[in-house]
C-alpha cells in the first residue's frame, strides 16, 4: 500500500484511461452526457442572440418584416421562445446531472466491490503491515472520491470548455474586434485560475491526507479505548488527535482563503470586462443614426449575457479540475490495492480441487520457512503429523508457534519449502475447500455485531438453526447458550463486548463443531475463562477433538501432557519433537522450558 502522503501532481493520463475503462460498462451514459454537452454548448448563445435581435429589430419597427404584425405581438413571440429555450436547457441539464451521477455512482458501486473482494482475498501479512483505518479510508473515502470524476469533474468540466469555446466563437463572430477588447482580462483569469488551482489543490492533499490519519488514528484508539483509559492515557491521546485535527483544520482554511481570493477576482475581471463593452459602445454610439445605435445597443446587451455566460464556468472550472485530479489521486490508491498481486501478500484461489473432497488431516511440513519482511520467523521447520493425531507446540513467546499454525491455512503464505496435507500441496488445493475444512478456536475470540446465530454461522443462510442446537448439543453447550437473554438470538455488541470470554468461548467452540473440520487449531482455548468454565468447555474440547487432526498452541500442562506428539520451537527452529515423556527423559531444551514453567513437582504428573 502507498504512503497517503505520496500523491502525484502532475496529471496522469494513463491513470485517466484506466478510470474511463472502469466505465465502460456504461458507455450509454458517457455517450449521452456527452451528446448533452455538445448540446448545452451549441445552445449557449442562442438567448443572447435573441436578446441581440429583439432590441435591434425592436428599435427598427418601422421597416421590420418581423413586425408587420406589430411590436407587441413580436415581443410576446420573442418571450414565448426565451420561455420554450429556457425550459429545454433547464431540462437538458438536468438529464445531464442525473446521467454523469448515476455514472459516478455506478462505478463507484463496482469498484467499492472490486476492492472489498480483494481485501478479503489479501492475507493476513497485508493487514499486519497496514493500518485498518488506511484501508477503510481506500475502500469508502477515497473510492467516494472516484464518483466525483464523473459527477463534478471530467465530464462536466469538458461541458464547461465547450460552452465557453462556443460563447466566445458566437462573440467573435458577431464582432471579433469587440470581443478581443472584452477578453482582455482574459489571460490575467487564466493565470489566477491556475494559481486557484494549484492552491487549493495542495490544500486537498493536505486535507485528504489529514483524513486518512484521522480515520486510522481514530479506528486503533477506538479499538484500543480499554488500554487507554486503563492506564489514564486520555489526556496524551487528545493531544495526538488535536495535533492531526489541526493539521485538517489548517488545510482547509488555506483552501477556504484561496476561494475567498478567487472568486472575488472573477467578479472584478468580470465587472472589468463589462467596463471596456460600455466603454466602446460610448464611444461608437451617434446621436443622429439610429440604425448605428441599434446595432450597438444590440451587441452591447448580447455581449453582456455572453460574458456572464463567459465567466460563469470560469469561476468553477478550476474547483473541477482540482475535483478531477483529487479523484484521480484517490482512484490511484485505489488501484494500488486492487493491483496488490504480490505472491507473499496475496493468496489467489485456483479453483482447481473438487470442492466436496474430504480432507482426512495429515499435515507434513517440508524445509518450510517464513519471514515478516526481513525478519525470519521459522527456519526449515519439517515435520509429520499422521490424520487424528494432536500436535501441542510449545516455545517461548516469539519462537513462531502462531505463524506455523497460520501457514497451514494459507492466512500467511510461506517462503520457502512445501506444507502437504493428505500429501498434496496445500497450494494446489482449492483455498475454499481447505479453509473450509479447518477451524480455528483462539484464545481471544472475535465477534461481530448481530446476534448468537448469526456469530456461529457467520451470517451463512444456508445453515439452517436446528443444525446449530444440535451442534451445541453435541458439545454440552445448548443449555448454557440458553441461559443467555433471548438464547441464541441474544445481540452481540461489537467485538463481543457484552459477553464474557468464557461465553465467547462458547460461540467459538459451537462454530468450530458446527462446520465439522477435518483439521482443528486451538490456540490454548480454555487459558483465560475462570475455572467452572474451563470445566465446561473442558468437556465441549473433548469432543471436538475426537476423530480430528488437532493442533494445539500450549500453554497448560493438561494440554501438553494429553498431546500425542510435542513440538518445541525456539526462535523459529524446531529443536525437539516427540511425546512428553520422551522428551522429558532426553532432559534437553524442552525438559528445562517444562522445569521453569511448571516447577519440578510437573514431571510427577
Amino acid at each position: 500500500m502507498s504512503d497517503p502522503s505520496s500523491v502525484k501532481k502532475i496529471f496522469d493520463y494513463k491513470l485517466l484511461r484506466r478510470i474511463l475503462s472502469i466505465a465502460r460498462p456504461y458507455q450509454k451514459k458517457i455517450y449521452l452526457s456527452l451528446f448533452l454537452s455538445i448540446v448545452l454548448a451549441v445552445m449557449a448563445p442562442i438567448r443572447p442572440w435573441l436578446i441581440q435581435f429583439t432590441i435591434h429589430a425592436g428599435i427598427q419597427n418601422h421597416n421590420h418584416a418581423f413586425l408587420l404584425r406589430g411590436p407587441g405581438m413580436f415581443i410576446v413571440e420573442i418571450t414565448m421562445l426565451q420561455i420554450l429555450l429556457l425550459l429545454i436547457d433547464t431540462f437538458l441539464r438536468f438529464i445531464f446531472t442525473v446521467t454523469t451521477s448515476s455514472l459516478g455512482q455506478y462505478v463507484v458501486r463496482d469498484l467499492r466491490m472490486a476492492t472489498f473482494q480483494k481485501v478479503l482475498s489479501l492475507n493476513l501479512r497485508q493487514f499486519d503491515q497496514t493500518p485498518i483505518g488506511t484501508l477503510t479510508t481506500r475502500t469508502v473515502n477515497d473510492i467516494e472520491s472516484v464518483n466525483d470524476i464523473f459527477s463534478d469533474g471530467l465530464i462536466p468540466i469538458i461541458a464547461d470548455l465547450l460552452a465557453i469555446i462556443s460563447v466566445v466563437g458566437y462573440m467573435c463572430f458577431i464582432d471579433w474586434k469587440l470581443a478581443l477588447i472584452c477578453l482582455t482580462p482574459f489571460p490575467l483569469m487564466l493565470l489566477a485560475t491556475y494559481v486557484f488551482k494549484e492552491s487549493v489543490n495542495k490544500s486537498f492533499i493536505q486535507v485528504r491526507n489529514a483524513v486518512a490519519r484521522l480515520n486510522g488514528f481514530v479506528q486503533e484508539h477506538l479499538s484500543g479505548m480499554y488500554i487507554i483509559q486503563a492506564f489514564t492515557g486520555e489526556k496524551r491521546e487528545q493531544k495526538k488527535f488535536n495535533e492531526i485535527n489541526k493539521e485538517h483544520r489548517d488545510a482547509n482554511i488555506k483552501a477556504i482563503f484561496a476561494y475567498s481570493v478567487f472568486f472575488p477576482l472573477v467578479e472584478l475581471f468580470s465587472a472589468f470586462s463589462i467596463g471596456l463593452l460600455v466603454w466602446w459602445a460610448s464611444s461608437e454610439a451617434s446621436a443622429t443614426d439610429l440604425s448605428l445605435n441599434a446595432e450597438i445597443a444590440g451587441k452591447v446587451t448580447a455581449f453582456i449575457l455572453c460574458l456572464n455566460l463567459l465567466f460563469r464556468p470560469l469561476r468553477v472550472i478550476a474547483d473541477k479540475f482540482n475535483v478531477l485530479q483529487m479523484g484521480m489521486i484517490a482512484s490511484e490508491r485505489v488501484f494500488k490495492v486492487l493491483d496488490n498481486a504480490d505472491t507473499t501478500s496475496n493468496v489467489e484461489i485456483l479453483n482447481n480441487s473438487i470442492e466436496s473432497k474430504r480432507i482426512q488431516g495429515k499435515i507434513e511440513f517440508k524445509e518450510v520457512s517464513f519471514s515478516y519482511g526481513t525478519k525470519p520467523i521459522l527456519n526449515k521447520i519439517s515435520f509429520s503429523l499422521t490424520s487424528g493425531k494432536t500436535l501441542a507446540i510449545v516455545g517461548q513467546t516469539g519462537s513462531g508457534k502462531s505463524t506455523l499454525v497460520s501457514l497451514i491455512n494459507r492466512l500467511y503464505q510461506h517462503n520457502e519449502g512445501k506444507i502437504l496435507i493428505d500429501d498434496e500441496d496445500i497450494t494446489t488445493l482449492d483455498l475454499f475447500t481447505l479453509r473450509r475444512q479447518i477451524a480455528v478456536v483462539l484464545q481471544d475470540v472475535f465477534l461481530f455485531s448481530g446476534s448468537i446465530m448469526e456469530n456461529i454461522t457467520l451470517r451463512d443462510k444456508a445453515i439452517e438453526q436446528q443444525k446449530v442446537i444440535e451442534a451445541a448439543k453435541s458439545i454440552g453447550l445448548h443449555d448454557y447458550i440458553m441461559q443467555l437473554p433471548g438464547g441464541y438470538d441474544y445481540e452481540v455488541l461489537e467485538r463481543g463486548a457484552s459477553l464474557s470470554s468464557g461465553q465467547r468461548q462458547m460461540i467459538s467452540f459451537v462454530r468450530a463443531i458446527l462446520f465439522d473440520p477435518a483439521i482443528l487449531i486451538l490456540d490454548e482455548a480454555t487459558s483465560s475463562v475462570d475455572t467452572e468454565t474451563e470445566q465446561l468447555l473442558q468437556k465441549a474440547l473433548a469432543e471436538l477433538v475426537k476423530g480430528r487432526t488437532t493442533l494445539v498452541i500450549a500453554h497448560r500442562l493438561s494440554t501438553i501432557r494429553k498431546a500425542d506428539e510435542i513440538l518445541y520451537l525456539k526462535e523459529g527452529n524446531l529443536l525437539e519433537m516427540g511425546t512428553h515423556d520422551e522428551l522429558m527423559a532426553k532432559k534437553q531444551a524442552y525438559y528445562h522450558l517444562f522445569i521453569k514453567q511448571f516447577g519440578a513437582g510437573g514431571v510427577d504428573l
